[in-house]
């Protein structure tokens, strides 16, 4: 059975919450890979910043429905969201752009849970933890190569 301990890429590329913007984005088209895993210190992985967090940074704010009463503004819906929203757009650090505590599966992972989480989720990079330590990630490419290699020992 093949697992994402057979398919991952060993200590992977990285980055801290700290890391700026602009050097995530050089990382991402340099490597041309989709996401990168966002780590602590110690090695936790706490995020993931992907392509789709960075070009989300391009969209317009949506504003929230309001009405005035008794002269006092009075936002329908939460400003919460409009507050994540306006940090996304203005990041200039991973951790404001970053999707935090992102989904991770484990190194015995199976082929198959590996490619659903890939396909329901719609995610083209999956860290791979070990006692919350990231150890690898695997993407739709590692993933597509044992298509590959399955018709090759046809």
């Amino acid at each position: 059975m093949i697992t994402a301990q057979d398919l991952m890429t060993k200590d992977p590329l990285r980055v801290r919450p700290d890391t700026e913007i602009a050097e995530a984005i050089h990382l991402l088209l340099e490597k041309k890979i989709n996401g990168i895993p966002v780590v602590d210190d110690e090695d936790n992985l706490v995020g993931i910043i992907c392509q789709s967090d960075l070009v989300a940074m391009q969209k317009k704010i949506p504003l929230p429905s309001m009405f005035t009463i008794l002269d006092s503004i009075v936002p329908l819906s939460s400003t919460a969201k409009l507050d994540r929203e306006i940090k996304k757009i203005a990041a200039i650090r991973v951790e404001d752009a970053m999707t935090p505590e992102p989904l991770s599966v484990e190194i015995d992972t199976p082929l198959e849970e590996l490619a659903q989480i890939m396909v329901d989720k719609k995610y083209h990079t999956l860290p791979v933890a070990q006692n919350g330590k990231l150890v690898g990630v695997v993407g739709k490419a590692d993933v597509l190569k044992t298509l590959v290699s399955d018709q090759g020992s046809d």
